[in-house]
């Protein structure tokens, strides 16, 4: 059994049944907590998606979190940079959304920008290097140079002969 503290807690309630089916996993809701029960795997998968929802993902994009090969990641902006939080966040954000829908639609990662953190969901291999991108981001690169770079990174998996 777990516990998990979600701020948006309608949205769990909305899809209480659909999130109980696809976790396979008893849920109970009292205030903003979120308790889970199930067998020990079915909990583990449970914890990543309420983990996801807690940051800010919709309930949607949190299930994709369901199948093995998808991952969650947090980066911590100030773990990279010293600057202005408002300012990497505008540069991560970018002009009307332009780097982060760029960055999320060459990933194909789902990407989610909070206050001071920045949530990836996606396959480990594409997480990664969105996350590398982010982090270059907050460092200091330009944005064109990472969108190469995913590019690049793209290129490079569709190449890859599948085993």
């Amino acid at each position: 059994m777990e516990n998990i503290y979600i701020r948006k807690i309608n949205d769990v309630r909305k899809n209480l049944k659909e999130l109980g089916e696809k976790l396979n996993v008893k849920i109970n809701l009292s205030k903003n907590q979120v308790t889970f029960k199930g067998d020990t795997l079915n909990e583990f998968d449970a914890s990543r998606v309420f983990e996801a929802i807690a940051f800010g993902f919709s309930v949607k994009k949190a299930l994709l979190l369901k199948n093995d090969d998808y991952v969650f990641r947090i980066v911590k902006i100030k773990g990279h940079t010293r600057r202005n939080l408002v300012d990497i966040k505008a540069r991560l954000i970018g002009k009307k959304g332009k780097t982060k829908r760029v960055f999320s639609d060459t990933s194909g990662c789902e990407l989610m920008i909070s206050e001071a953190e920045v949530g990836i969901i996606g396959s480990s291999e594409d997480v990664q290097n969105v996350e590398t991108a982010v982090i270059t981001l907050i460092k200091g690169s330009k944005q064109t140079n990472m969108y190469r770079f995913l590019e690049k990174k793209n290129k490079i998996k569709k190449k890859a002969p599948l085993l």
